[in-house]
């Protein structure tokens, strides 16, 4: 079964800087660990995405509506965590993105069976990442590691994963 793994802006500001969060450095050793196991039986594909944006962001939309400069390109916050970072050599691609869900996604997950989810923010672009997966390709099988995700809390985390799988995305490691 061909698989991919979606691994949504696990970047410093998201982990340990200005929009980190308890949940977020909780999560990374379960993520660690997952990733370790995939690249030992070297049956699923990785992509990473990074949150991207540029020394304008208080200018746009997202800006305004979340005044915390984050993941400005080039900066420390916006590189992958040192964690996972050796795993970004092994992946398919590593896609920057201006928005909270990827276009560039769907052309490079076609040919998998299943493709799964986990990254941070579940509320924000996990969803918004899996949710258009489902909108270009609705037999996709699409599944979410609860375990290897983080929302902006808790609560928000939850509901993400409820609207995900009221869309017909398959949400395992759930507690």
């Amino acid at each position: 079964m061909a698989k991919a793994l979606i691994i949504i802006d696990m970047q410093n500001d998201f982990v340990h800087g200005v929009l980190g969060t308890d949940e977020a450095r909780e999560m990374l050793p379960r993520l660690v660990k997952k990733l370790e196991a995939i690249v030992e039986e070297g049956a699923v594909d990785l992509i990473f995405t990074q949150d991207t944006h540029a020394d304008n962001y208080l200018d746009t939309q997202e800006g305004r509506n979340l005044p915390v400069p984050h993941c400005i390109k080039k900066t420390d916050g916006w590189q992958i965590v040192p964690e996972l970072q050796k795993f970004t050599a092994r992946a398919k691609a590593v896609i920057e993105k201006k928005a909270f869900g990827s276009t560039r996604l769907p052309s490079l997950i076609k040919p998998y069976e299943v493709v799964e989810f986990a990254g941070v923010c579940t509320d924000i672009c996990v969803v918004s990442n899996a949710l258009l997966i489902k909108a270009f390709y609705p037999e996709q099988r699409v599944q979410i590691d609860a375990a290897c995700c983080a929302g902006s809390t808790p609560e928000a985390h939850q509901k993400a994963l409820d609207v995900m799988k009221n869309c017909q995305c398959k949400i395992i490691n759930a507690d």
